[in-house]
């Protein structure tokens, strides 16, 4: 018998699963936990009732964003979630005793059964994230709530193939009005989003290197540390916080520290900052630069300082004081050398132009879009996205969106016509931004998505990526390449469905695919 099972992540051992320690540096301690927290909130979602109260659906929410790939490695911290969870079953089944999923019974499935729940478990915690973001901000919705409950009822039932296939498209047309809701929070809260360039070099002084997606946390942030000297400096999926009004008021947020999530490990060694971890993303912390690294909210580590819901951000700027940043600042740049980042082309920003985007499709100045976005990571073969931006013909627009974006988002592509061929549109969930400005165009042609000439290349890692693929898949958008693999909980039986239904393809080379969908 295996330690544990694990393969809802791209870079899952040998394609397959990790079965003796998580290729993301979780041990299986930790993903047993995991499985018996899942299996508890199956448990939980049994006994809801037909109007669970927010405080139930929270705990749901919250269990699933803990179950994210590099989100949680602190075992007490998941237990304590598993206990919440198991009194609240308590409480809500009376005299019943919970009776939590063994998480085998769904690894060890006839192949379309396991893989059709993976995706639809996956899908969820995808979505997860995203319902809690905006539950920071108090945004709820309760089609979205629900759903969490009805899905992971059905992990634990018994359904036919068809049935499964149609709750993960299910779960696809929720995600939207989860990633819809989202946005609404952000922008409401936060502003509108505005081009704006960002540096990514340092400046003399104290510092603080957020991550990750929480626009709240770095907020507080940014109002704990006023008028004491400390910069704060994004890093990973937080760059496109530059672009919101409200944030980027603040003087003290100066730039964008290196690069993908994937990289901290190296970029982090030594650092003369410190750092504040406000999601997923966070690898195994290096002894280097242990000293200096926080977490908060579902955010955990073993033996790292975590800033509780009182939101103190006290020990962060003390130790980013302590540690007095580069007397003479210091010059960083992008993979690929460029020392400037351009973010804020939100769904409101690129709509406010579409009539000279419109324009210049019709009189051939642009030819194609390509919307190249996505997770990052570290197995090899992502180099296929820069060069796909590379080799894109100059009459060619790319929206990018995500942490895959690191890859090419320091090159500078030029423009067309005063439009810039790179627009990013922020982070993962803003592909919600990606689906209106596809449909504008749409509606603008006449013509339905999949004639216009746009092409979507996307890259995976972890379950929020999951669940915009099942979203993109639920509004028919036909022909997604994918890589730089396919995911490994895909069965062969599913795949052919995916293919002979909505044309999902693997990526090849970026010359052949550019050749291929330039033909379109």
């Amino acid at each position: 018998m295996s330690e544990m099972f694990c393969f809802q992540c791209e870079q899952t051992a040998k394609g397959c699963g990790c079965t003796v320690a998580g290729v993301c540096g979780k041990k299986p301690a930790t993903a047993n936990l995991q499985d018996e927290l899942t299996g508890t909130l199956v448990a939980l979602a049994r006994l809801a009732g037909q109007d669970p109260s927010d405080h139930l659906r929270q705990v749901i929410i919250s269990g699933l964003f803990v179950t994210v790939t590099n989100v949680a490695f602190d075992d007490e911290a998941i237990r304590e979630q598993i206990a919440e969870a198991k009194e609240l079953a308590l409480a809500s089944g009376g005299e019943q005793a919970p009776k939590v999923l063994d998480m085998q019974s769904i690894w060890n499935a006839q192949d379309d059964v396991r893989s059709l729940k993976s995706l639809l478990l996956f899908g969820m915690r995808g979505m997860a994230a995203y319902a809690y973001h905006a539950r920071v901000l108090g945004y709820i919705d309760d089609t979205v709530d629900a759903f969490f409950i009805k899905g992971l009822r059905a992990v634990g039932e018994e359904h036919t193939i068809d049935e499964l296939l149609a709750l993960t498209m299910e779960c696809g047309q929720v995600n939207l009005k989860c990633m819809e809701l989202l946005d609404k929070a952000n922008t409401e809260t936060y502003g509108t989003p505005e081009p704006t360039k960002v540096t990514t070099n340092l400046v003399p002084g104290p510092f603080i290197v957020v991550s990750g997606h929480d626009l709240k946390d770095l907020e507080l942030l940014l109002k704990q540390t006023a008028g004491k000297g400390v910069n704060v400096y994004t890093h990973g999926e937080m760059l496109p916080a530059h672009a919101y009004p409200k944030l980027k008021a603040y003087p003290q947020l100066k730039g964008n520290f290196g690069t993908a999530w994937q990289n901290q490990q190296k970029e982090f060694a030594d650092l003369k900052g410190a750092v504040l971890f406000t999601t997923n993303c966070i690898m195994p912390v290096k002894p280097s630069y242990a000293d200096r690294v926080f977490t908060t909210e579902v955010v955990s580590y073993p033996g790292l300082v975590h800033i509780g819901e009182e939101k103190d951000f006290t020990p962060v700027i003390k130790r980013a004081l302590e540690l007095g940043g580069y007397p003479e600042g210091r010059k960083m740049t992008g993979i690929n050398g460029g020392e400037t980042l351009t973010t804020g082309f939100g769904w409101g920003t690129v709509l406010s132009v579409a009539d000279k985007v419109i324009d210049a499709v019709k009189a051939g100045a642009i030819k194609h879009f390509f919307l190249v976005g996505g997770c990052d990571g570290a197995k090899p073969g992502r180099n296929y996205y820069t060069e796909f931006v590379e080799k894109s013909p100059k009459d060619t627009v790319i929206l990018t969106l995500a942490c895959g974006k690191y890859r090419f988002n320091d090159l500078d592509l030029g423009e067309i016509g005063g439009i810039p061929r790179l627009l990013d549109m922020g982070q993962c969930n803003d592909a919600y931004g990606a689906i209106r400005v596809a449909l504008a165009l749409s509606e603008a042609f006449g013509v339905g998505v999949n004639e216009l000439p746009l092409s979507m290349v996307l890259s995976w890692y972890e379950q929020k990526a999951v669940c915009i693929l099942l979203t993109l898949l639920s509004l028919g958008i036909q022909n997604i390449h994918i890589g730089p693999s396919l995911p490994a909980f895909v069965s062969p039986g599913v795949l052919n469905v995916l293919v002979s239904k909505f044309g999902l393809t693997p990526i090849s080379t970026a010359e052949a695919d550019l050749q291929k969908l330039l033909a379109k």
